[in-house]
């Protein structure tokens, strides 16, 4: 492969559009890791807490009517949160970082999509999987977990202990879906060969864990709600109290499985729909010698061959990764995030409001309906006409993809009519909607 075409793929395919390949230099993989082992970190420290909105969304259930105040409050948290993480994705030298953080954000998902997780999406996100993202995978599985935005998204803050001391008196139980969700999606996988019996038992060493409340206001364990005696998950027995949590959290990333997992899910999400698998091996390997460093994870997925080869027809990008790499090509701030919120829910992704605990999904299948090609084509349409005085699309096609353009789209773009044209078919061509 010559060099422009990898200094392409690790704009386009592994980070979210450099406006020219010049910036990524003559190192390609060199400028992919560096970023990962030196991010520009997102500044947090103006937005909502976990812990302020647990009280802003405590206060609005214990109200007899719904309030708007308190309901506009979290809204205008998350279009905060929102804005300014939008902003430093477009403006931020490390965007291989930040697609890093997307994708463990979505293999943890939590969404808004139920009152309690109203205004947890973002505080989730910066609290559980930004200070983690690249230490060892069964720190930021924990802290995952244990995260209320977790605890309220999977109703693990409701789950009681049948025989334990509250379970008794208020004659509540279980709820096992952190746990199935837990063994499922974020650790060893469907296939691994676990049992109904196993989830139960891990929703029985689970509770506990849950968010505070007026007299406690910090989430943690409360021992008056555990379910007391030993638990049997995949063929390992664990004590009861605190301390168990952590046990099985390292037991579930050090299983063999959970290292197939995730490396399945790391290329399919940044190289290939079917993921090569020399190079999903390579990945779950380094994972297994390296105890789940995924810093060493992403040097064995981002060194191998097989991840800076073409993998026809390349990977289709989901909405939100079109929008920011389309306001960083143009230098472009977002501004409100209203608008753009509008538009990649038209394209398929209400951003925060994934549709289940599964995330969204990787493939091109779920991304290229007739109606989602559509809303694309409309969408590069407005892109176009709102921002076709902005750049030169033929030349900023010439500095971002070099001979990586096909001769199709250089011919295309070379032939509009206008600008806004120009802009219109770049921002549509399989060159920018494929990674």
């Amino acid at each position: 492969m010559n060099p422009a075409s990898a200094q392409a793929l690790a704009s386009h395919r592994f980070g979210l559009s450099q406006i020219s390949l010049a910036s990524v230099g003559a190192d390609p993989r060199a400028w992919v890791m560096g970023q990962l082992q030196r991010p520009a970190l997102l500044d947090t420290r103006d937005l909502p807490d976990s812990t302020s909105v647990t009280e802003t969304t405590r206060r609005l259930r214990q109200m007899p009517e719904p309030d708007g105040e308190v309901r506009q409050r979290l809204r205008e948290g998350n279009q905060q949160a929102l804005r300014l993480r939008w902003q430093h994705q477009i403006e931020t030298p490390t965007p291989v970082y930040e697609r890093w953080v997307m994708f463990w954000a979505n293999h943890f998902t939590v969404a808004a999509t139920k009152g309690a997780t109203l205004g947890m999406v973002w505080p989730f996100e910066n609290e559980a999987i930004r200070p983690h993202a690249t230490g060892r995978f069964a720190t930021l599985l924990r802290a995952a977990t244990v995260h209320p935005g977790m605890l309220l998204y999977l109703d693990n803050a409701q789950s009681i202990g049948p025989q334990s001391r509250q379970g008794q008196r208020r004659g509540r139980g279980l709820n096992e879906n952190l746990a199935r969700e837990l063994l499922e999606l974020h650790t060893v996988g469907v296939r691994a060969g676990y049992t109904q019996t196993d989830v139960r038992e891990l929703a029985r060493l689970l509770t506990g864990w849950t968010v505070g409340n007026e007299q406690r206001p910090a989430p943690g364990f409360v021992a008056a709600l555990h379910e007391p005696g030993v638990k049997q998950v995949m063929g390992r027995s664990y004590g009861e109290g605190p301390q168990a949590l952590d046990e099985v959290l390292t037991d579930l990333a050090r299983h063999p499985a959970t290292a197939e997992h995730l490396a399945h899910k790391l290329v399919q999400h940044f190289v290939a729909d079917e993921p090569p698998a020399a190079l999903t091996k390579a990945v779950a390997r380094r994972y297994q010698d390296t105890d789940g460093d995924l810093l060493q994870v992403a040097d064995a997925l981002f060194g191998h061959e097989q991840a800076w080869a073409l993998h026809p027809p390349g990977k289709v990008r989901r909405p939100e990764e079109l929008m920011l790499s389309a306001h960083r090509l143009l230098q472009m701030p977002m501004g409100r995030p209203e608008r753009a919120l509008a538009d990649l829910t038209a394209m398929g992704q209400a951003v925060g409001r994934a549709p289940s605990p599964q995330g969204w999904p990787d493939r091109q299948d779920d991304w290229l309906g007739p109606d989602a090609l559509l809303k694309r084509v409309e969408w590069a349409m407005s892109m176009g006409r709102g921002a076709g005085n902005l750049a030169d699309a033929r030349q900023l096609a010439d500095l971002a993809w070099g001979p990586a353009l096909s001769t199709d789209t250089r011919q295309q773009i070379a032939r509009a009519e206008s600008g806004a044209q120009a802009l219109t078919l770049l921002l549509a061509s399989p060159e920018f909607q494929r990674r």
